[in-house]
């Protein structure tokens, strides 16, 4: 976040800033933010989302709705969906002071279905891709509306001219190279003036980290309002204006998801093969178990785990947009990509049968279908896959058992939850405690301790004499009995 931070998002923010200063009520842009990429900017990077707010604050910039957590539930789980967008909305007028009427999809992410849905959440308007197997002979460059529930228009992004500018702006091997503000007004200019609309959306990491300031793109976007307002028609809008001020020309019908991503415009970067689909499925069917829980760092970490990246990084395209894929990818190969993610969800899901012991049979799906995977993608990940599946066998079952929680099970809580465990502890009892125990398990404990608890705890080991293992056992006893209390 700081790297990102630092290369992109500040300096953008302070270029459109300057912009909107100059130009005023003329210009105009709208930001697409999930919920998790805000919680990351409040813990690492809170300039940034000062940056935001002041750009909000000029009335000169929209919000648009997503779900919290860049998610594919609209894939899925339609309830889901709804939740996330509710508690994204939620998450804007906290941050922003201000509730959003325009939606975009995760991943621009759209069909009849799901449009019908957002339509019914009582949204305007929807961006997706102007995909060319959709659209056919007709152009992106007009409103459409929802082919199930007219009431909500359609906002298409124009790729052609997007991609110029986040993918080809520094292709030097593009015929089109260099990519200036007179040659992209020229382009403008090209286009029928009886069309009604161009959609520019691009991911915000296109200035400063995929095209580097080197490459001359901060410069080109301080250049390009004042070219675009002094020698074209064209004026800059929001999608809620436009949805007010446009008439659609005819229903767009998308039977089958369609997203930006990839030559295809489907879906296929995320489920495009088994491991994807295998991932996707067990991961939405813990929702409901999820859902009806009120374990805080449960649904934190539900979140975390139904971000679309964790998908896309299982994807296994190498042809027409494998490069894309391997330079937002940073494990090693989609294989390994699908080992530890199903790793995590099995561990997710241990804590979800200890919220709720339903679960057991959720898990012994999930080890088995693993590893019948496994088995598709080569001996080393299959072998690796029963492994993990023996390893958590044992603590399921173990788990499962729920008489008491054991001194061990210390390794698997929260870093919130063993600050409060320790924190009336007196410091001998803990160096009794944590005598001969595992070094994991030490070490999850010790970075807990506050700095005077820290030096209590080094000043009582020091003293410490001969501890018998009866004494470990009952000052064990007694912590056990302390989690029992608390958790």
């Amino acid at each position: 976040m700081r790297r990102i931070a630092e290369k992109s998002y500040l300096p953008m923010n302070a270029i459109l800033l300057e912009q909107i200063k100059e130009f005023g009520a003329k210009f105009k842009v709208s930001f697409s933010i999930s919920g998790i990429a805000i919680e990351q900017m409040e813990l690492y990077a809170p300039e940034v989302l000062d940056s935001f707010r002041a750009l909000v604050n000029t009335g000169q910039v929209e919000i648009l709705a997503e779900t919290y957590a860049h998610s594919l539930s609209s894939l899925k789980n339609p309830e889901e969906f709804k939740l996330q967008v509710a508690a994204h909305t939620a998450k804007i007028q906290e941050v922003f002071g201000v509730t959003p009427t325009s939606f975009r999809n995760t991943e621009l992410i759209y069909s009849d279905t799901i449009g019908a849905q957002v339509a019914d959440m009582g949204f305007k308007v929807m961006l997706t891709e102007g995909a060319k197997h959709v659209l056919g002979w007709k152009s992106p460059n007009y409103m459409y509306v929802n082919a199930i529930n007219p009431k909500l228009k359609v906002l298409l992004r124009n790729f052609r001219m997007s991609d110029d500018i986040a993918f080809r702006f520094s292709q030097q091997s593009w015929p089109e190279w260099p990519v200036t503000t007179e040659k992209f007004v020229g382009w403008l200019n090209n286009i029928s003036p009886k069309e009604d609309v161009l959609n520019i959306f691009l991911d915000y990491e296109t200035f400063g980290e995929h095209q580097w300031a080197s490459t001359g793109i901060f410069e080109f976007m301080k250049k390009l309002p004042a070219a675009i307002l002094s020698n074209t028609n064209y004026n800059f809008a929001t999608p809620s204006e436009l949805a007010e001020k446009l008439q659609p020309v005819s229903a767009i019908k998308v039977p089958y998801p369609i997203s930006w991503a990839d030559e295809e415009r489907d879906i296929t970067a995320w489920r495009g093969n088994n491991m994807q689909d295998e991932a996707f499925e067990r991961l939405y069917d813990l929702a409901d178990r999820v859902n009806q829980s009120d374990d805080e760092d449960l649904k934190r970490d539900w979140n975390y785990l139904q971000s679309s990246d964790h998908f896309y990084y299982i994807c296994t395209k190498w042809f027409s947009d494998g490069d894309v894929h391997k330079y937002f990818n940073h494990y090693p190969s989609p294989y390994e990509a699908y080992i530890n993610y199903m790793n995590v969800l099995a561990d997710f899901t241990i804590r979800v049968n200890e919220k709720s012991p339903g679960t057991k049979d959720l898990m012994d799906e999930l080890l088995e279908k693993g590893a019948k995977i496994g088995k598709e993608i080569g001996k080393t990940a299959k072998d690796q896959l029963q492994k993990t599946a023996k390893s958590l066998e044992a603590r399921f079952h173990k788990s499962e058992k729920q008489i008491k929680p054991a001194f061990d099970d210390l390794v698997q809580l929260s870093d919130v939850k063993i600050k409060k465990l320790i924190k009336d502890l007196e410091a001998e009892e803990l160096v009794v405690a944590l005598k001969d125990a595992k070094e994991e398990l030490v070490e999850k404990v010790l970075p807990n301790l506050s700095k005077s608890a820290r030096k209590s705890f080094d000043e009582a080991k020091e003293k410490a004499g001969r501890t018998t293992k009866t004494q470990i056992s009952k000052a064990r006893r007694a912590i056990e009995e302390k989690m029992r209390e608390l958790f």
